[in-house]
This record gives structure tokens, C-alpha cells and sequence, in this order.
């Protein structure tokens, strides 16, 4: 019996969030990444898009090519609560949910046929409640495999529901650019055009022999895909006994100067989520979800345990360095486990370099630009009273009213890169 693998995205997120929680933004271009132009925008609605706003870009950038946007800090905290709300929905179908990150998930529902029927008709009822009941918007794809059921739900966008025929995923894929296979980029798809190979039909006929001889075992993998045989399973989260954030990037990311800020705000982030649960952890685990959708996750364990932010940045540099940076990158996450019960152990900072601090995980060659302001200061004493003010500052002003020098000069840094890039392709504007 063929599988029934549903792919739900939640339209443009953030964003619809903002809208969702203040009916005055509802039909208006909101851009959520900070009121800062020095910023970077974490998500753009629908409306925004219009204007060429994408997330990643850097909010002055937004500001040129959408003055009229509404620009708003991010409120993590709110759209962590919708999420586990929205899941909480799928789950009511299939104890098989694999969550991609907040907003984004695959659900195997195959053996949920004979209760609630097909798998169109699932995701049908699955949209449906989380209109009534959410507020929000899911686009859905429905297939026999999981890259043609995010294909499909991309396809989709936003707020639709398309089905990949079951039996039929080779023919549903072939008339679509070869560039929607899971790892084909840029690279990859210049130099399949140079063979002749345009969309994933051609890519399905290809010779296997040519493709191996020329890509690897990537040729055949890819083959493979543009034919229909993706045989992963859904693999459900296991039950969380750690406290993380994680982010999806809508361009995927290569290399750690690209990935080093956003770790930095996941583990700041993190930190602020295990001081509000009054929780202090030893194993800080890096999560990377690649461009064709594997994962890796690295984990370091500390000396002692700790809920400050630097601390858990200094393990995730560490986590990183033992990563395949080669790869583009779609996801990454950040989260601490290992929680230790009474009085704070002050000895994490006391003596020793920043490597110090971390068990089984080698110095890595890590960028100056990275380095600088990750080691935790000496006084522990002194960094708890830091973190009692930053928090409360998050209280009162939002998630996101202070952060690192680190990562304010990252921002920085990444809007000149994007200067110097638009610049040099005679552009002067944002993407499509």
C-alpha cells in the first residue's frame, strides 16, 4: 500500500502572527526582523513580498525597497505558544509528526486512513481546524514521499492543498524545474543544464552512469528523487527533555561565518528560555538540517551546568567546528539538556581559557569575527546580575531589546556583504 506523507507549512508565519494578534496589520505589508536598520528581517508577509522583502535580507534593505512596510521586533515566545497549538492539531491525526521547525512539519498518516479517511482529506480537516480554531493559514502537500509532499505544498502557496497523485509522483515531478529537487543549487543546476537536463522528467531519464561519473553518489541520489523513491520515513521528535530554539532560513546558508550569528541569537535566546523555566543544563546540542533535508546534530558536554547564553555559545562553536560546513544549510538549532537540580555550580568560568569549559569537543579554528565576545566573564556572580538585567529588559521592551555587540556588528556586517553583492551584479535591488 502506497504511504500518505502530508507536508504542512504555515503561511509566511511571523508575519501572519502579527496580523493574527492585531487586526489593523491584517492586509498591510508587515516585515518582522527589528525596527533597527541595522537589523535583518526575519520574516515578510505576503504583501511585503510584493515589494521584493524577503527574510535574511538586511532591514534597510527592506526599508528601500518597502517604505511603507510596518516593521516589528520578533516575539518568540508568542509564536512558540501558536506553533505547539497548531501541533497539538496535527497530532490528533497520526502520532507521526516530524517537526521541520516552528512554523513547518511532515506527518505520516498512512495508518490513519480507515479512522479519518485519505490523505487529501486529513489535510483538508487539518486546514480547516487550524483556520477555526488558530486563526492562521496552512498550505499542505499530500504524496506518497516527503520531497514530493513539500513540492507539492509549495506549489501550493499560500493556503492551498495540492496532491501528488498516488502511483504517480514520477509523472506529478517531471514537467517541474530540475532546480526543486532536495540539493540541486545553483552549482548543481548550471552544470546538469550543460547536459541537457531542464526539469526533474529529464533528470529521470538521464543515464545513471553519466550522472555517478560526473556528481558522485549525489548523481544517483539525485536520480532517484526526480523518479519518485524517497523511502524516508517520518521520524516524530522525541519527547523533549531540553530547552531550544530553532529557524529555518528561507535562502539556505554555507559556512561559519554565515552561521555563526544566527547560533549566536539561538543560544542568547535558549539562555532566556531556560532562566525563565529556572533550569541550568550540562549538554548543549547543535541541530543542522542540510539543504536536502538530512540532519546532524553535535553535542558537547560542559563541566558544569549553566543557563547563560555565552556559555552555550562557546559549546555551539565547538559543536560547529565538527560539522560539514561544505553543505548548504536550511535549518540549524541550538538546545540544552541535561538539567541539574539545585544550587548554581560557579566553577564553569573560574580558571582555564574558553576551551575550558567544554568536555569533548577540540579548540576549533574558529573566524576572529566569531571569537570575539564569546568567552563568559570571569565573575560569575557579576555575568548572573547581566542576565537579570537583560531579562528584564526582555520583559518589559520584547524579545530582542539587547543583544551582543557580537551580533549587532554581524548585522552590520551583513548588510555591507549584501551592498557589495547587489553591487557587483549591477542590481539594486531585492530578489523575486
Amino acid at each position: 500500500m502506497a504511504r500518505a506523507i502530508l507536508h504542512l507549512d504555515l503561511d509566511a508565519f511571523y508575519a501572519s502572527v502579527e496580523q493574527l494578534d492585531d487586526s489593523s496589520l491584517r492586509g498591510k505589508p508587515v516585515i518582522v526582523g527589528g525596527t533597527s536598520r541595522r537589523g535583518v528581517v526575519c520574516a515578510a508577509s505576503y504583501e511585503a513580498r510584493k515589494f521584493g522583502v524577503r527574510s535574511a535580507i538586511p532591514t534597510a534593505e527592506a526599508w528601500r525597497l518597502c517604505p511603507q512596510g510596518v516593521f516589528l521586533p520578533p516575539r518568540f515566545e508568542r509564536y512558540g505558544e501558536l506553533s505547539r497549538a497548531v501541533f497539538g492539531i496535527y497530532r490528533r491525526y497520526t502520532p507521526l509528526v516530524e517537526p521541520l521547525s516552528l512554523d513547518e512539519a511532515f506527518l505520516d498518516v498512512g495508518a490513519s486512513r480507515a479512522l479519518h479517511g485519505e490523505g487529501p482529506a486529513i489535510a483538508a480537516r487539518i486546514k480547516r481546524e487550524v483556520r477555526q480554531e488558530i486563526g492562521l493559514t496552512v498550505s499542505a502537500g499530500v504524496a506518497d514521499c516527503k520531497m514530493a509532499a513539500k513540492i507539492a505544498s509549495d506549489l501550493g502557496k499560500p493556503d492551498g492543498l495540492v496532491v501528488a497523485p498516488s502511483g504517480g509522483t514520477a509523472a506529478f515531478l517531471a514537467p517541474l524545474p530540475v532546480s526543486r529537487i532536495w540539493g540541486v543549487g545553483k552549482v548543481t543546476e548550471v552544470a546538469l543544464g550543460a547536459l541537457g537536463v531542464r526539469t526533474i522528467g529529464d533528470l529521470a531519464r538521464f543515464p545513471e552512469q553519466v550522472l555517478a561519473e560526473r556528481f558522485g553518489t549525489h548523481g544517483s541520489r539525485m536520480r532517484a528523487l526526480a523518479r519518485g523513491e524517497d523511502p524516508r520515513p517520518v521520524v516524530p521528535d522525541e519527547q523533549a527533555r531540553s530547552i531550544g530554539a530553532e529557524d529555518t532560513f528561507e535562502r539556505d546558508l554555507q559556512g561559519a561565518a554565515a552561521l555563526l550569528p544566527h547560533l549566536l541569537e539561538q543560544s542568547e535566546r535558549v539562555a532566556r528560555r531556560l532562566r525563565e523555566a529556572g533550569r541550568r543544563g550540562r549538554t548543549v546540542t547543535l541541530k543542522l538540517k542540510y539543504a536536502d533535508f538530512d540532519s546532524v546534530t553535535r553535542r558537547a558536554t560542559l563541566d558544569a551546568s549553566t543557563d547563560d547564553g555565552a556559555a552555550i555559545y562557546l559549546a555551539i562553536r565547538a559543536d560547529l567546528a565538527r560539522a560539514d560546513l561544505s553543505r548548504p544549510v536550511r535549518l540549524t538549532g541550538v538546545s540544552v539538556s541535561g538539567f541539574e537540580e539545585g544550587p548554581e555550580q560557579l566553577g564553569l568560568f573560574q580558571g582555564g581559557g574558553p576551551g575550558a569549559s567544554v568536555r569533548g569537543a577540540p579548540g576549533p579554528a574558529v573566524p576572529a569575527a566569531a571569537r570575539a565576545g564569546a568567552a563568559a566573564p570571569a565573575d560569575p556572580r557579576r555575568r548572573a546580575r547581566l542576565n537579570a538585567a537583560i531579562d528584564a529588559l526582555a520583559d518589559r521592551f520584547g524579545e530582542g531589546a539587547v543583544k551582543p555587540a557580537t551580533l549587532v556588528d554581524g548585522e552590520v556586517e551583513t548588510a555591507r556583504s549584501r551592498v557589495r553583492w547587489l553591487r557587483g551584479r549591477g542590481k539594486g535591488g531585492g530578489e523575486g
